[in-house]
């Protein structure tokens, strides 16, 4: 591959890819759900994001030799079929971490506001602690909240863990990140199914930015139809791009699978790639990752009178997506899959938290903890 220009075929909302991958020959973009495999039918390298299945039917009579996928988890890939078929491949772990992690923060600040508790005050369960959940973990241990941890496959050489039934039964919220994995030791298809939601704490939060079928959607509405005390916030559902109208109607926050989508995380993830194309061709990564970031729009700001979550509202409103998305859901079941499509590939220019400096700050610990700059 490396005596000769390459061509490349990347997802459309892949942010720089064009920019990043050039150095290597032809970049193309392509819609990443619906690829084809004629389309792939002179590609070198495949760069995809969680909506493309990556499978023998898709990727039979190539000549790709590399595919990276530009998201944490790798469900979408059948990796046995590219391991035997020499087929490099690379994911980009905790490219946008931070950006789910400001996800949950944000929909917290804002329940917290609405129903007039303090965050300080819950006890926080988080399932699946591995680069989403382990880097919310931290913050949320800064910010001096009560944590527990589920993680089955880490429990079972590492202390610190509790069961999934004991943090159920403690947990006054509840935040998901465990991958799908449909078998092995400890599947995670429906690992909240109806026996388990049943056994949520009065006022419990239910947050899930990591897989849409780790909850069985049905028992959720069902149980949420008999418990009225339950609130629910949904980034991910089980049949996207559909999504289940009457659940929606019964969750306080819904946005189209886009708690990772900040412009740092998705640009984080194609260097991610960049970098394991490198290491595959065997050359060197000439340019760093901060050539790539742009200067962010919001980059300094006062505290004066404003809260955290005023600040943190400066970055990134969920109500803003909630809304969008709620707008697409009376729409014929055809067009709202593609309205929920769009939302995401037309999504506004988000940033992260640590892109704002705040200046005399009169909340500085908790203001470090969440993520932002503090000004000497």
């Amino acid at each position: 591959m490396l005596n000769r220009k390459l061509k490349i075929l990347a997802d459309e909302n892949m942010p720089m890819a064009e920019a990043i991958f050039s150095r290597f020959g032809e970049v193309r973009l392509c819609a990443g759900r619906g690829l084809s495999a004629e389309q792939l039918s002179d590609a070198d390298v495949l760069l995809v994001r969680s909506i493309t299945q990556v499978n023998k039917a898709l990727l039979q009579g190539s000549q790709v030799q590399f595919v990276g996928t530009a998201t944490i988890g790798t469900d979408h890939i059948d990796k046995a079929y590219l391991e035997d078929n020499d087929i490099a491949f690379a994911n980009a772990p905790g490219c946008n971490a931070d950006a789910v992690v400001e996800y949950v923060l944000s929909v917290i600040y804002q329940l917290a506001a609405k129903y007039q508790f303090d965050p300080k005050e819950r006890t926080y369960g988080i399932i699946g602690v591995g680069n989403v959940g382990g880097r919310l973990q931290k913050r949320f241990e800064k910010l001096g909240f009560k944590v527990l941890l589920n993680d089955p496959p880490r429990a079972e050489s590492e202390a610190g863990f509790s069961d999934l039934d004991t943090l159920l039964e403690q947990a006054d919220v509840l935040c998901l990140h465990t991958p799908l994995t449909l078998d092995g030791d400890h599947p995670t298809k429906h690992l909240l199914s109806t026996e388990q939601l049943q056994t949520l704490r009065k006022n419990a939060i239910v947050i899930n930015a990591g897989r849409g079928p780790v909850i069985d959607n049905t028992a959720l509405l069902k149980v949420g139809q008999q418990r009225s005390d339950l609130l629910f916030a949904l980034d991910v559902w089980e049949h996207e791009p559909a999504v289940n109208a009457e659940l929606a109607a019964r969750c306080e926050f819904v946005s189209p699978h886009i708690a990772g989508y900040s412009l740092d995380g998705k640009i984080r993830g194609t260097y991610m790639l960049y970098q394991a194309l490198c290491k595959h061709l065997q050359v060197r990564c000439e340019e760093p990752l901060t050539d790539f970031l742009p200067e962010a729009e919001l980059s300094f700001k006062e505290q004066g009178s404003l809260t955290a979550l005023e600040l943190m509202t400066l970055i990134y409103d969920p109500q803003v997506d909630d809304q969008l998305l709620r707008g697409t859901l009376e729409l014929p079941e055809a067009d709202q899959k593609l309205a929920f499509d769009q939302l995401r590939k037309q999504y506004r220019v988000r940033r992260e938290f640590a892109s704002l400096k705040v200046a005399n700050a009169t909340n500085p610990k908790e203001l470090s903890a969440l993520g932002f700059q503090l000004a000497d």
